[in-house]
């Protein structure tokens, strides 16, 4: 069985079909791309997965446990965390206190324990700032730990964004435009730093508009138009595909970016 599981899940707001019998697999370990244009329902998919919307039919399975009726907060203690479109930091804290956020979803303490600094609070948060120092060597952001968010170039924001989703002890990262807003330099540094977090075993779904960031990252794409799947496949299948070319790609084909 994947590691995620869409099954024929449809989403109405009024009369709008915002997603309308999509089925989408994501198996452990691999980079899948969620791609369409503006309001085809990429996000709208995201949210349901994180449980900001429920689904009027069909259901959703990760790790075999159903998550199409759970609330945010458990989807996430299950593994699943996600990043924004627009990045979402504390900009006025320093690095490690917002990746620290990330963590507190699993803290093991209270209100009490918080409110009083218990011995249970002071031993959680001392294990969980090793954790963090550690993940955020792995991500190659130590040297930033105790800068401010804000005074961070833009694709280190983007990682402390990702290493946040990643404090959280998630399996799945869902990762929204990730490379809106980079130039070229930075788009091809993020495409090395997610291929990174595969290689340790991470598993990423990831909606995003830059084709040279998808085509040279996922090892499956889907591709949604007005709320269906159009297409899915392997990224030179789907590159070619004449329905995606018309809705997506602008007439620009895998041959033709090889000559440009």
């Amino acid at each position: 069985m994947a590691l995620l599981e869409i099954n024929n899940i449809s989403l109405s707001f009024g009369g709008l079909k915002a997603v309308d019998a999509v089925n989408i697999r994501v198996n452990k370990g691999e980079i899948v791309s969620l791609i369409g244009p503006n309001g085809a329902g990429k996000t709208t998919i995201f949210n349901i997965l994180t449980g900001i919307y429920r689904i009027n039919t069909g259901d959703i399975f990760f790790k075999e446990i159903a998550i199409h009726n759970k609330v945010s907060q458990e989807i996430v203690k299950l593994g699943i965390a996600r990043t924004f479109q627009n990045i979402r930091l504390f900009r006025n804290i320093r690095v490690i206190e917002n990746v620290l956020i990330g963590s507190h979803i699993m803290a093991p303490y209270g209100f009490f324990d918080t409110v009083f600094r218990t011995r249970r609070y002071r031993e959680s948060e001392r294990e969980n700032t090793v954790k963090v120092m550690r993940l955020l060597k792995d991500v190659g952001l130590l040297h930033r730990a105790h800068d401010y968010a804000a005074d961070l170039p833009y694709g280190e924001q983007r990682k402390v964004e990702i290493a946040r989703a990643l404090a959280t002890g998630a399996e799945l990262i869902l990762l929204d435009e990730p490379a809106a807003g980079m130039n070229p330099q930075e788009s091809k540094e993020l495409l090395r730093f997610i291929l990174s977090l595969r290689d340790r075993g991470y598993t990423i779904l990831m909606i995003e508009h830059d084709m040279n960031v998808v085509m040279n990252i996922s090892d499956r794409i889907y591709v949604l138009d007005y709320g269906k799947l159009i297409s899915e496949g392997l990224p030179r299948e789907v590159s070619n595909d004449p329905k995606v070319i018309e809705a997506y790609l602008g007439g620009i084909t895998d041959a033709q970016n090889k000559q440009s």
